[in-house]
């Protein structure tokens, strides 16, 4: 018991300490559960320190609206929302799509946002004079990680305060009785308490029924699904789209230029209406765990196949074998937080260099959830149909040369089998 004393008095002046440094602290905010009880924790548990709250628009669209007065009226000094989706598509996701990167089949729709707001907060800190950065992602998760790396990346020395790693809170119930207790508002309940994340290119949900993996999402629920429709619930009839691509890049829908955050955005309407980009999976944390998860996807879903119709042409065997061997380590990395590194950095010069024939048309069939091929165009195709027809052919390609082809290929198992023969095998 006097050992335990003595650990908790330690303790208490440590923390005291860190405490009494910490005078402003920037919160990563988005104005969910989490993060709405932190700014009146914080203060409570920080000396009444300042908080500066940091929402990323990266295009999650109305779950911006009313931040502001909400963050103020729980406590925050200021509320700075900054516009992030072009640099997030272009400098995050339009890469990890080029490089075909998925991790146990999901679209890394929550991954690689973390950066990329992670990065600006670090920059508003610096301009604030803050003395601390903080978040509410939870310890169990992978987004600490992601944050603290991008953090620790740009800004080496930054205290980091995390929460869920220090209050008594245990559950999201127990969030929502702190909530009720000091008149914070919320925008859910206790029976529609989903974790959810949203932006531009994915929506997740987690918890409640879905951490039971023999429970059937409830697909066909009212408001479950936000982003479009269960394939059950989609058309009859199928949809076609088009899909211009520059360098690996999508530059055009159905002939109309446009940005690609644009591209993204017209393809989530389509995919999301033909109930295209629904993932239910069970996926291996970066902390150890297991978890399973619904996203969805649409638009990305369209992408990422319109993309590998197109690089089946234009990508040669070696080229194209070695590229999906960098996707699995590209998918781990951003996966793991580990985007401002020299190696995916490298990966991307090289994906980069896999792309520079990357440039055509897709056509896209889309009916009830389902993606079909339905024509590839490119300049750059390596694709002969004059060679690989079963008709005749003008390209001088002699059939019968395949049997030297075939002798030489299966030397060394036709020697091991000689071996074998003379030993009685």
């Amino acid at each position: 018991m006097r050992v335990c004393g003595i650990i908790r008095d330690v303790f208490s002046k440590w923390r005291f300490c860190i405490v009494g440094d910490i005078k402003k602290v920037v919160l990563a905010y988005s104005g969910g559960l989490d993060t709405s009880i932190i700014i009146p924790w914080l203060k409570e548990n920080y000396d009444n320190c300042e908080v500066i709250a940091v929402s990323g628009d990266v295009g999650q669209g109305a779950e911006l609206h009313g931040l502001e007065e909400k963050a103020i009226k729980t406590g925050a000094s200021k509320l700075y929302v900054e516009d992030l989706t072009d640099e997030f598509v272009e400098e995050f996701i339009i890469p990890t799509m080029k490089a075909g990167a998925k991790y146990e089949g999901y679209l890394l729709g929550t991954s690689f946002a973390r950066p990329v707001v992670a990065r600006r907060i670090v920059e508003i800190a610096k301009r604030e004079g803050a003395d601390a950065i903080c978040h509410g992602c939870t310890g169990k998760g992978n987004d600490q990680v992601r944050f603290e790396l991008a953090i620790k990346a740009f800004a080496p020395g930054m205290k980091i305060i995390a929460p869920w790693r220090e209050w008594d809170l245990q559950s999201r119930d127990d969030e929502i009785d702190y909530a009720e207790a000091r008149n914070i508002p919320l925008k859910i309940s206790r029976e529609t308490n989903y974790s959810k994340d949203k932006n531009i290119w994915h929506l997740s949900h987690e918890g409640l029924d879905l951490e039971d993996p023999g429970n059937e999402p409830r697909y066909n629920t009212p408001g479950f699904l936000e982003m479009g429709v269960s394939p059950e619930q989609a058309p009859d009839t199928s949809e076609y789209v088009e899909i211009d691509f520059e360098q690996g890049i999508p530059v055009a829908v159905d002939g109309e230029k446009m940005t690609a955050a644009s591209v993204i955005t017209k393809l989530n309407v389509l995919g999301g209406r033909n109930g295209v980009g629904i993932l239910d999976i069970v996926e291996n944390r970066l902390v150890g765990m297991k978890s399973r998860g619904v996203y969805e996807t649409p638009g990305g879903t369209i992408l990422y196949h319109a993309h590998g119709a197109l690089e089946s042409l234009c990508l040669d065997k070696d080229t194209a074998h070695m590229k999906a061997q960098i996707a699995v380590k590209f998918a781990d990395l951003v996966y793991n937080g580990l985007w401002f590194t020299p190696l995916r950095e490298a990966l991307s010069a090289f994906v980069d260099k896999t792309q520079e024939t990357v440039t055509g048309k897709v056509r896209i069939k889309l009916y009830k959830g389902n993606i079909l091929t339905a024509g590839v165009w490119s300049e750059y195709s390596l694709y002969s149909e004059d060679l690989a027809t079963f008709n005749d052919s003008k390209f001088n390609y002699a059939q019968a040369d395949a049997q030297g082809f075939i002798n030489l290929f299966g030397l060394p198992l036709q020697v091991r089998a000689i071996v074998e023969e003379r030993r009685g095998k």
